[in-house]
């Protein structure tokens, strides 16, 4: 039995090698997974830092006996990136790239992303065409081990037909090269040796691969072998596809096609399956690029799904039980034009029409959109809540077009019979069909049903002469129904393969040759026994049946991987560290939760610093398909982990910090001085982790209280001070200040701490444009007459959570009157206001918490709504500035909130207002200040760039404080929050003689 955590292996290795390795109880367990249902715990992990670290590795591993398993993304359903051996992590350095756009052909190290390649190669009027739908997560090491397909593979082929040569690293640690590579270096006799062995294996077994090998566009079963032919020494057909088993890929030859100068889609809407499907032979004589389908469930889990509801309202029709993707791509807009028409007259001839049953995409901002919910769709059926969950075992499997609506209804009557139902979807063109029974594989009865699906479900396929591995490989799910499928003569053949590349077993053992059982319950990630440690958790995860289920809901699919596009994970982007992904934090608590990690490691500093780097800026939350919140699951772990060591004094200065806020303003130049004192800012640093490189916030004399409320609404109805309605438990009433049109329509203001004492001029510029609409302003005020009111953020940040469930009581308590009245309790700052709207239900679940969170919305949603409704009626003039460029603060984005704040700026006239597409600024509170590399290199990947390109005409403009802060720091730019700039063009000027400047001064700020 091999050492997990071996420490003579790690110490040689980290002796010898330049790259990183890592042989941790909790590294381990975070690369135990990947995105199937297996779980089997390394030796250890290395991650190499060049092509000489890999051959040293696998050397090492040699002498040692000890397996190596090759990993890129980690997103193998099948099972193919884990193993009880040394991982062989390429991700985060392997990734280099050249490209020869003359010849049309890239040479990649195994690292490198598919996103990344073909954003590199779009310059040069090229594409990498074999498109997958984890293209913003999955390595082409991984693509091509694992022989990976795409969307549009009728088109293109798959991974094999887009490989000219390889590289590869040897068991031993011997390199080989085949096809054009050899070109580059020279043809070794090892590779001819074991060329001219494979040659006579096929040569003596062509009768049987003829006869065996299924006919189907889609096959990617076994090893290659029919793929190799007479008369060539060229091994890279059977390479491709061979999981790491045979060699382990240092160099990818890949062959590049034409970027599509036109695409153009038609989305077919079906009242069944069976429809769908029968519909399909017919759809690809019009030889399209692609033909996808996508089932009802699928279209209701999207619809829930906050990211994509406005997309699928955009090309959904009615209620379809199936819909079909169909796109065509070519040089001539007109000819694709053409085609379209043709297929809405096809779906004529067919029985549907095309008034109800088709919508067309010409435009690339929906055909975006439609793509993004379909190459989503793995992740959209796994945001399922409960232990029955969709299963990947069968779910690869391909037949030919004429037999696909059979196939279909085959499966269903199989689900039938054991008690299951299904997820569909598929590469249509090509037959091949993703379908997932839904199963508990907690339960020892279901996966006695998962073994009978698959053995049904692979006859039938077998029966219609087709594959059951037509894309994500056969790895531990599907390796041992290989002899069925192509006889023991066959895998007989591979098995001698797998021994002239590799004598010893020692590459990626137990995939594709000499398997185990797909149902051995010891390599599941879910093993009998498995369970959850006693936890009395501080949070409400009753949604989630508790914390360990809202945990599980992370199916390793690595979306927080993802780099290049939309907002998550930011330490990720910067660290490229799978601790610092969501997956990895997940999966990291996952196992502390049911004891594998030891029964205390749940408040362990490994675990502290699993978590350290998460900025909780919720991207999780919106952009995991399954909705993981590591924010509030961040939350959650500080208190367990407080409640064990205590609270640092600097964590305690900064969470109680609104506690305390209304004394320390009074003494603002004491507070101060640490910011014109290198000596305090050193101790500051010391005694509190807040870093001496950054000033802190200065404290205001000038704080926004009801004198500064007079001031602000100066030229609008006097303050007053009215009485609130009764509460409910009919206390006395309350009284708040009130400004504005007495007869105009109500809205509370509520003003958070930071706005409160260290940005006033917000909130005085929240109540001008207010006033200046009409509405009747009311100033949110403690029923207990006590100190202002606090929406706890910075209490949740420490893992307070039994002090911010004081501070949210009272605000709950407090509103409890307007709330009754739907009155709309308006907000500045997007942390503070958005804790309503969701840490809330999980402080104080119930009906108060429930009405608060539907009536609390941001200033900008509020302006928004009332301009949409035509009751706003701001007057509102132009500025000297003709464009805004926005950054959105993490929980806008989460929370869907920047279409608002765009289209209320563009209120102004002449004023074009742009979002900066960036992920986190980096500062998140106090985060900033205890990180500060690590936050501005957040900022470096594309909001400080931005701001610095912005001239002299462009405001910069961020809702958060925080970002304000950091962009301050970082490119010496004053952003204002929105309200400032509507209250500019309110042209009163009334409020800038209140802030010290006019607006040539603030001009002057605002533009560096």
């Amino acid at each position: 039995m091999r050492q997990q955590g071996d420490p003579k292996l790690a110490a040689r290795l980290r002796r010898e090698i330049e790259g990183e390795v890592l042989f941790d109880a909790f590294s381990r367990g975070r690369y135990s997974t990947d995105a199937s249902f297996y779980q089997i715990e390394p030796i250890g992990v290395v991650l190499p830092r060049h092509d000489r670290d890999l051959v040293v590795a696998l050397q090492i591993a040699a002498e040692r006996g000890v397996p190596v398993i090759a990993r890129g993304g980690g997103t193998s359903q099948s099972g193919q990136s884990i193993g009880d051996g040394l991982i062989v992590d390429t991700s985060k350095y392997l990734t280099n790239i050249s490209v020869d756009p003359r010849a049309r052909r890239a040479v990649v190290e195994p690292g490198v992303v598919l996103d990344r390649l073909n954003a590199e190669l779009q310059s040069h009027g090229l594409v990498f065409p074999v498109d997958v739908s984890t293209a913003s997560q999955a390595t082409i090491g991984g693509m091509a081990g694992n022989n990976s397909a795409g969307s549009r593979s009728i088109r293109y082929g798959i991974m094999v037909d887009n490989v000219a040569g390889l590289e590869v690293v040897l068991a031993g640690g011997e390199r080989v090269v085949f096809g054009r590579l050899t070109q580059i270096t020279h043809a070794e006799a090892r590779a001819t040796a074991l060329a001219s062995a494979v040659l006579r294996i096929y040569e003596r077994e062509a009768d049987e691969l003829a006869a065996r090998v299924p006919k189907v566009a889609r096959n990617v079963a076994g090893y290659n072998l029919d793929r190799v032919g007479t008369g060539t020494h060229d091994l890279t057909p059977l390479l491709i596809g061979s999981e790491g088993t045979l060699g382990f890929f240092s160099r990818i030859d890949l062959i590049l096609q034409e970027l599509p100068a036109h695409r153009v889609l038609g989305v077919c809407h079906f009242p069944s399956l069976r429809s769908a499907m029968d519909a399909t032979r017919h759809i690809v004589r019009l030889e399209p690029t692609a033909v996808e389908l996508v089932d009802r469930t699928l279209i209701d889990l999207a619809r829930s799904a906050p990211q994509f509801q406005r997309s699928i309202a955009r090309f959904l029709i009615g209620e379809p039980e199936a819909l079909l993707i169909v796109e065509f791509s070519g040089p001539d807009l007109g000819a694709l034009e053409t085609e379209i028409r043709r297929l809405r007259e096809l779906m004529g001839t067919l029985g549907f029409s095309p008034s109800t049953c088709f919508v067309e995409a010409l435009d690339t901002a929906l055909q975006n959109e439609i793509w993004a919910v379909r190459s989503a769709s793995l992740n959209i059926v796994m945001s399922m809540r409960g232990d029955r969950k969709p299963v990947s075992f069968i779910e690869d499997c391909a037949v030919p077009l004429e037999h696909l609506g059979d196939y279909i209804d085959g499966l269903l009557e199989i689900f039938r019979r054991h008690d299951t139902r299904g997820t569909f979807y598929a590469h249509a063109s090509v037959g091949c069909l993703h379908v997932r029974p839904i199963l508990n594989l907690k339960s020892e009865r279901e996966v006695r049903a998962m073994r009978k699906v698959a053995e049904e479900a692979h006859a039938m396929v077998r029966a219609f002469k087709g594959s059951h591995s037509g894309e994500h490989g056969d790895g531990l799910v599907r390796s041992e129904f290989l002899e069925p499928m192509l006889g023991p003569r066959l895998t007989r053949a591979f098995g001698e393969i797998k021994d002239l590349f590799d004598p010893r077993g020692l590459l990626n053992p137990g995939k594709i040759v000499r398997p185990p059982r797909m149902d051995d319950r010891a390599l599941f990630r879910y093993k009998p026994g498995y369970g959850s440690l006693p936890l009395q958790t501080a949070l409400d995860w009753s949604e989630w049946g508790g914390l360990t289920g809202a945990v599980e809901m992370c199916n390793n699919n690595g979306a927080c991987r993802k780099f290049d596009t939309g907002v998550m994970c930011p330490s990720y982007r910067v660290t490229l560290d799978e601790q610092h992904t969501t997956r990895g934090r997940a999966n990291t608590l996952r196992l502390a939760l049911t004891g594998q990690l030891g029964p205390a490691a749940l408040t362990s500093e490994q675990m502290r610093e699993t978590l350290e780097l998460c900025v909780g800026c919720k991207a999780c939350r919106r952009e995991c398909p399954t909705g993981v919140d590591m924010a509030r699951m961040k939350t959650e772990f500080l208190h367990h982990y407080h409640a064990a060591h205590g609270l640092p004094l600097g964590d305690r200065l900064v969470s109680y910090l609104p506690r305390y806020a209304a004394a320390a303003s009074r003494v603002p130049w004491l507070l101060n001085a640490r910011n014109q004192s290198r000596l305090l800012a050193r101790a500051g640093e010391r005694f509190l982790g807040l870093s001496a490189k950054r000033s802190l916030p200065a404290w205001r004399r000038d704080i926004f209280d009801e004198r500064a409320m007079r001031l602000a609404t100066r030229n609008s109805e006097p303050v007053s001070r009215n009485p609130q309605h009764e509460t409910r438990d009919s206390q006395p009433a309350t009284y708040a200040a009130t400004a504005g049109p007495t007869d105009g329509p109500e809205a509370v203001l509520l003003v958070d701490t930071f706005s409160r004492y260290f940005e006033p001029e917000n909130a005085q510029a929240a109540m001008r444009v207010l006033t200046a609409g009409g509405y009747r302003v009311i100033l949110a005020a403690p029923a207990d007459h006590g100190r202002p009111l606090c929406c706890g953020r910075t209490f949740l940040n420490a893992g307070l959570v039994d002090e911010a469930k004081v501070e949210a009581a009272r605000l709950i308590d407090s509103l409890a009157p307007y709330v009754d009245r739907n009155v709309p309790i308006v907000g500045i700052e997007p942390s503070c206001l958005l804790t309503l709207r969701d840490e809330f239900l999980a402080l104080l679940p119930g009906p108060a918490a429930r009405a608060l969170a539907q009536r609390a919305v941001l200033i900008e949603e509020f302006l928004n709504a009332e301009q949409n409704a035509g009751r706003l009626r701001l007057p509102l003039a132009g500025l000297s500035f003709t464009r805004a460029l926005v950054h959105g603060h993490c929980h806008q984005k989460a929370f869907g909130v920047m279409p608002a704040v765009e289209r209320t700026l563009r209120l102004i006239p002449g004023l074009r207002a742009e979002t900066i597409e960036s992920s986190c600024c980096g500062m998140a509170g106090s985060f900033g200040y205890r990180h500060v590399d690590v936050s501005m290199k957040m900022a470096e990947l594309s909001l400080l760039p931005a701001v610095r390109r912005a001239g002299a005409d462009t405001l910069v403009v961020a809702s958060g404080t925080s970002c304000r802060r950091q962009i301050l720091d970082g490119a010496g730019r004053e952003a204002l929050h929105p309200v400032r700039v509507l209250d500019l063009a309110l042209g009163t000027s009334a409020g800038f003689g209140l802030l010290g400047f006019g607006l040539g001064a603030l001009e002057s700020r605002v533009t560096g």
